[in-house]
């Protein structure tokens, strides 16, 4: 039972917005914020409680950061329509009681943080993560931190647009090593911050790329897309340059991108990609969920595959995020890099080996809330 679940329609456009509050920790909640035409309350709800897992699943009772409750927030408008700004301004205005005191948020599909936080600003808050600086030692160093880790950039790319896609490669490496499988390919549906992330750092891990989806259709090459020119020429949604492409780079339709022949199957886009009506059509030895809740139950049932849930494969953006800010990790791409890189590799060991990595990882999870409770 969520702990607050709110409904906002607005009064301009009448698109519809949610929050959902799984848990509180320390009277704090954390979780994105997306924007998707479709989105709904029973989609924020799954998102919620994920949050929470995702939370618990990076508790290290020796760090100074204790994770916190999960949340998620969700509008139903399309983030390519003229007026997503304003829905989106208006949509944290009305939730901004939450903001300033229980609800820390960040960017999520359909969503940049730069526009979450012009729009932050616009309304008048300190910060999307605002309601956790009460629990900073030292609410200065740590802005600071964060503010110095927000201007580091790795090879043209902002450090906070690559931490979380630098998490699912280790996670879909270890899988890879996991299933020993030689000369691995990988498919990509979404070429957002963590796809475009995912991409960059399998590639550069020697994965062959073979294919790539984004909202105008995907592009493939059995031989390897060249990933890192298609990275730093892509729209701010993450759209591919077609003019980019080299001449043995073929363009296929929107819905082709399970008939693309990879080992590894990298959903990163929308919930519930795949789904009752397409899971036959995955042939990949290898699922990583880069996105949230994007493998439906139905669909989980029938895929012959090994499957590293959403919960631990993308949980380093939110994190990182807290390491940094909390000081158990240094404001560089090395630390940042170093921390999510290990600990993806130790909670990928514990859950491959079980009869389901998604049992495992939420046991994982439940285990890690119960002692937070204790202790907070």
């Amino acid at each position: 039972m969520s702990y607050l679940q709110v409904t906002w329609t607005d009064p301009a456009t009448g698109a519809r917005g949610y929050l959902v509050i799984d848990r509180l920790v320390r009277g704090v909640s954390s979780g994105g914020l997306r924007m998707r035409a479709g989105c709904t309350l029973d989609e924020v709800r799954g998102l919620a409680e994920g949050m929470t897992a995702k939370e618990a699943l990076n508790y290290d009772p020796e760090a100074r950061y204790v994770p916190l409750g999960g949340a998620k927030g969700g509008i139903d408008f399309d983030p390519y329509d003229p007026k997503a700004e304003e829905v989106l301004t208006a949509y944290l205005y009305a939730m901004s009681p939450y903001i300033e005191r229980f609800w820390t948020m960040g960017e999520d599909l359909g969503l940049r943080q730069s526009t979450i936080d012009k729009a932050i600003a616009k309304i008048g808050l300190q910060s999307s993560i605002q309601a956790v600086y009460p629990l900073l030692d030292d609410e200065q160093k740590a802005r600071q931190r964060l503010a110095d880790a927000f201007n580091v950039t790795v090879d043209g790319v902002s450090l906070d647009e690559l931490v979380g896609g630098y998490g699912v490669a280790e996670a879909a490496l270890a899988g890879i090593e996991h299933l020993q499988l030689g000369n691995p390919t990988a498919m990509i549906q979404g070429f957002g911050s963590m796809g475009g992330a995912t991409a960059r750092y399998l590639a550069k891990a020697g994965v062959t790329i073979v294919g790539l989806a984004d909202v105008h259709g995907v592009v493939a090459n059995p031989a390897g897309l060249d990933v890192e020119t298609l990275l730093l020429s892509r729209d701010s949604h993450g759209g591919i340059d077609r003019t980019k492409l080299r001449e043995a780079d073929v363009q296929l339709g929107g819905g082709k991108w399970l008939d693309v022949e990879a080992d590894v199957l990298v959903p990163a886009a929308t919930s519930y990609a795949i789904n009752a009506s397409n899971a036959k059509s995955v042939r990949a030895k290898l699922i990583v969920e880069a996105a949230n809740m994007p493998v439906t139950r139905e669909a989980e049932e029938v895929i012959d595959a090994l499957i590293i849930p959403d919960v631990v494969a993308n949980s380093a953006t939110n994190s990182w995020w807290w390491w940094t800010l909390f000081g158990d990790i240094e404001a560089t791409a090395e630390s940042a890099f170093a921390k999510i890189g290990t600990n993806m590799r130790r909670l990928v060991a514990k859950i491959v080996d079980a009869g389901s990595p998604r049992r495992a990882a939420a046991q994982i999870a439940a285990d890690a809330v119960k002692e937070i409770e204790q202790k907070f």
